[in-house]
């Protein structure tokens, strides 16, 4: 059976209480990192472990901190991503929920090694039961001398704070995250200049994802080497799918990097429901390109989807079967990325609010042969043409299921 990692202590009673976390080595790796090791030490310790980011882009964590300039007066700060508004994505809730200090402990850690002294939990705003539990953790390591002033008597300071979103989904991404913090408009910004250098209040900031932070404890306590070996060389360590859709157990599965997607379905995930046949796997998250059932003998990792023309993303495992309508997918897809788009870039705000409209004509019988290939073209007018990732994000699944399921998606345009 695979170490668990993130997901160990799920199964005891009352594990999100601090008594709890305590006696199961609990905060052992703060005392680790503040009484033994000075930040430059963690920060290759990090960078060995290859821990890459968990949100999506998979960039490595130790590389993005090393990005934040340390001789600079100005302060520095951590954001947390916890908005997880990918659709199929629920990961983190479950970190969260079941042992938010874990997250806690990360963030410490991460603060004390970029000489951060606030820190923020930004998260989704229908996470409304999962804010108060952060809170209440947030409390109790307060009380604990874990937060605060001179923690641990090491002269190390840190505040940390929640913040709640508003439900949009543009705020996942990083930039539009600062802006609403600042309490504007959730706006992506121009990059560059990027958020290490110019962040929150035009400062230094480093911003990670809640399963990025929560990985670094056992890192530190374990040592990088350790968390290597959970993993490939060059993708450290564990990840948590989240399978969903028409299998027997859906659910979240914490496995080693490079688990076949095919093992995850019909070992972990236990099949299929009620002796369907797969048709259709989205690996990574609503925003990944679409897989062919003959096309999941792969291994969960980045470079391995990446080249298969696909992502890991958030690691969301959506299950599609033989009496799934991939136009009913498709209009899925295109009704959540017509709706969420901010309307900043004319591409997105235009082009994602036309597929939408053309594949709605479609489902009501009243489509036409050219169709297809207008949505088509509609979604690489969008591709690459936008500040941020969310024109990408809806033009790039559009692609591939119109590539992938062209002969079905015509049958409904034969007249």
């Amino acid at each position: 059976m695979e170490e668990k990692i993130l997901t160990k202590d799920f199964g005891l009673r009352n594990n999100f209480k601090i008594d709890v976390y305590l006696k199961e080595e609990g905060y052992e790796a703060v005392k680790k990192a503040l009484g033994e090791m000075r930040p430059e030490q963690i920060l290759e310790e990090v960078k060995k472990s290859n821990l890459r980011g968990r949100g999506g882009a998979g960039f490595p964590a130790g590389v993005k901190w090393g990005f934040v300039p340390q001789k600079i007066d100005k302060p520095r700060y951590l954001c947390v991503n916890a908005d997880e508004g990918e659709p199929g994505t629920f990961k983190d809730r479950y970190i969260m929920s079941h042992n938010p200090h874990l997250l806690i402990e990360g963030i410490i850690i991460t603060s004390y090694c970029v000489d951060i002294h606030q820190a923020y939990i930004y998260i989704r705003g229908e996470y409304e039961a999962i804010a108060q539990r952060l809170e209440q953790a947030i409390f109790e390591a307060y009380q604990k001398g874990l937060l605060g002033k001179n923690i641990l008597n090491s002269g190390f300071d840190l505040d940390v704070f929640i913040h709640r979103g508003a439900g949009a989904y543009i705020c996942g991404e990083e930039t539009a995250l600062l802006e609403s913090l600042e309490g504007k408009r959730g706006h992506p910004r121009l990059k560059p200049p990027f958020p290490a250098s110019i962040g929150l209040f035009s400062c230094p900031t480093v911003i990670n994802n809640v399963e990025t932070i929560s990985n670094i404890p056992v890192i530190i306590l374990r040592g990088a080497e350790w968390f290597c070996q959970k993993g490939l060389p060059k993708d450290g360590g564990t990840r948590i799918f989240g399978v969903s859709g028409l299998v027997k157990k859906p659910g979240i599965y914490e496995l080693p990097l490079g688990t076949s997607l095919k093992d995850i379905i019909f070992k972990h995930a236990g099949g299929m429901k009620s002796g369907k046949k797969l048709k259709a796997v989205i690996p990574g998250g609503m925003s990944a390109p679409i897989l062919r059932a003959d096309e999941i003998d792969i291994k969960m990792d980045f470079d391995s989807l990446v080249k298969a023309n696909s992502m890991l993303g958030s690691a969301a495992v959506i299950v599609i079967d033989e009496d799934t309508s991939i136009l009913d997918v498709l209009k899925t897809v295109a009704k959540f990325y017509a709706h969420e788009s901010c309307g900043q870039c004319t591409p997105c705000r235009v082009g994602t609010s036309w597929i939408y409209k053309i594949v709605r004509r479609i489902t009501e019988g009243k489509g036409e042969k050219e169709d297809i290939n207008n949505i088509t073209r509609l979604a690489g007018s969008i591709l690459g043409n936008t500040l941020c990732p969310l024109g990408d994000a809806a033009a790039i699944p559009i692609k591939s299921i119109t590539e992938k399921f062209r002969g079905e998606l015509d049958s409904y345009v034969s007249k």
